[in-house]
């Protein structure tokens, strides 16, 4: 059985959806959520889902392998970022090298960088008027929103689109999508 890890920093609700979607699997089961952020909704959706959660600050991520180690004490096979709002510091990146999946609000490379996450891409979006908008599943590397895209899926915006209605379409991509590139990773 292969062994995922989560990183979430906010709501968790793509935590949760793909530790559901694993949890009758006989490929993968989420063995761990890792979050940063020690008020995050992400937290209380853990317990509710009886996953282990290893809760970290700044300095334990970059400025130690305390992260690193627990990772490889639970023999993680993929990491999944899921709304985890920080850079991976290379320590991690080099161990789980085409090993750590992103997946990020807009069709990279547009929209992208530090501070374009949630509704900031939403936002910005909808401001510029564009016509169509949609996820990336990507592999990371220690770049903001880069790495090898493994698939985009798009969507069209409305005359009248808000940075909500937008948010709930690509939440929609987002639940079909993620749990099967995944799956697809995890397979190879």
């Amino acid at each position: 059985m292969k062994r995922i890890a989560v990183f979430a920093s906010g709501n968790g609700s793509n935590a949760e959806h793909i530790t559901r979607y694993f949890a009758e699997s006989s490929l993968a089961r989420v063995e761990a959520i890792y979050c940063n952020n020690p008020k995050a909704h992400v937290i209380r959706r853990a317990t509710n889902l009886k996953v282990p959660l290893v809760l970290f600050d700044r300095e334990k991520f970059y400025a130690s392998d305390v992260v690193l180690r627990d990772l490889q004490s639970r023999n993680i096979d993929l990491i999944v970022l899921a709304g985890f709002l920080w850079l991976m510091p290379g320590s991690i990146t080099r161990v789980f090298s085409q090993k750590i999946v992103n997946i990020h609000p807009a069709l990279l490379p547009l929209y992208s960088g530090k501070g374009m996450f949630g509704d900031n891409v939403h936002e910005a979006v909808v401001e510029a008027g564009e016509k169509e908008s949609g996820i990336t599943i990507h592999l990371i590397d220690e770049v903001y929103d880069h790495g090898a895209i493994l698939l985009q899926v798009k969507c069209k915006l409305t005359p009248d689109e808000t940075p909500e209605s937008l948010a709930e379409k690509i939440h929609q991509l987002e639940y079909e999508h993620y749990p099967k590139v995944i799956e697809q990773l995890l397979e190879e």
